[in-house]
């Protein structure tokens, strides 16, 4: 029952951002101001659903809370293959090139991007799963050296382009892409729902769920697959947030204090949601679009990782 009121305590915190973005400064003009804010909102509610979910079931695999997907270098890959179409094909072909296709061009690189790993994964059995974080891990840093290579031969006004499409942003989505995304998101979870049922037993690591009877490969195959779809589905529609993940699971545990996954994971979307909402504020209405919402996530987040990292060393 505490955490039910907990839950709804979040949830009135997030529909009260929520109310208060969508109405601030409107001025009157409601037919233009409520059609694009409702856009952003949508977009928010998507990213910190797939974000938080995909985090908090990928520290249950790795039993982890200080790991994420980005470790795998999914953001940086992102960032590649903006940087390699700015510098083949020019920054004209970056703004006129159809917003579905860059779309379905950043999730396919990205699932096929995971699906490569994960074959290296299902080779090995004893620490598989750290394997896979350590051949990420290479895998982003070579990513994000090649791109920085690329970066520093473009011409000022192309890398002036590619710099908006580095960092997450709202205020440019497309509706179609938005909905896309919704559906590739939405259809991923319905497709392994009956595998959530599982993830409070695999908390217990992997032999304890062995030998409950869970079939902890398969199982764990199936999570990883829909984490990568989650991703890849944020990450193309607004681009990398980082720390987005590390940040919002850790605050639903601490706020929560269970392990019961039926309420951390709604937990960690309301947060994300608050979270992206009052960052979208500040951007707004403190900065005035002078840094992206990206930056303020990052920042709060790495603070919270070296915190993190710190408390585990003392510990």
């Amino acid at each position: 029952m505490r955490d039910g009121w907990k839950l709804v305590w979040l949830a009135a915190v997030a529909i009260a951002l929520i109310a208060v973005f969508m109405t601030i400064d409107g001025s009157g003009n409601w037919d233009y101001v409520l059609p694009r804010r409702a856009k952003k909102i949508a977009g928010m509610l998507l990213t910190g659903c797939a974000i938080s979910m995909s985090t908090v079931i990928f520290q249950t695999l790795t039993n982890n809370r200080i790991l994420t997907p980005s470790f795998i270098g999914f953001d940086f890959l992102f960032v590649l293959l903006q940087t390699t179409i700015v510098f083949v094909f020019g920054a004209a072909s970056l703004a006129t090139m159809d917003a579905n296709l860059k779309f379905l061009l950043a999730v396919a690189a990205m699932a096929l991007f995971a699906g490569l790993l994960y074959r290296l994964l299902f080779r090995r059995r004893d620490q598989a799963l750290f394997f896979l974080l350590l051949v990420g891990i290479i895998c982003g840093t070579f990513f994000s050296s090649l791109s920085q290579f690329m970066q520093k031969l473009l011409d000022p006004n192309e890398f002036a382009v590619l710099q908006d499409r580095m960092f997450a942003s709202f205020n440019q989505m497309n509706g179609e892409v938005l909905l896309m995304a919704a559906l590739i998101s939405a259809m991923a979870i319905m497709a392994f729902a009956r595998d959530f049922k599982y993830l409070d037993v695999l908390a217990l690591g992997r032999d304890h769920a062995i030998n409950l009877g869970v079939p902890h490969e398969r199982i764990t195959k199936r999570f990883l697959i829909l984490i990568a779809v989650l991703v890849a589905a944020s990450t193309a529609l607004v681009g990398p947030i980082t720390f987005l993940g590390l940040l919002v699971s850790n605050v639903a545990y601490k706020l929560m204090r269970s392990f019961r996954h039926a309420v951390v994971i709604p937990a960690a979307a309301l947060v994300s949601v608050v979270a992206l909402v009052s960052g979208q504020l500040i951007v707004e209405r403190v900065f005035t679009f002078s840094t992206t919402l990206s930056v303020i996530l990052n920042f709060v987040g790495g603070v919270y990782f070296l915190y993190l990292l710190l408390k585990e060393n003392k510990t």
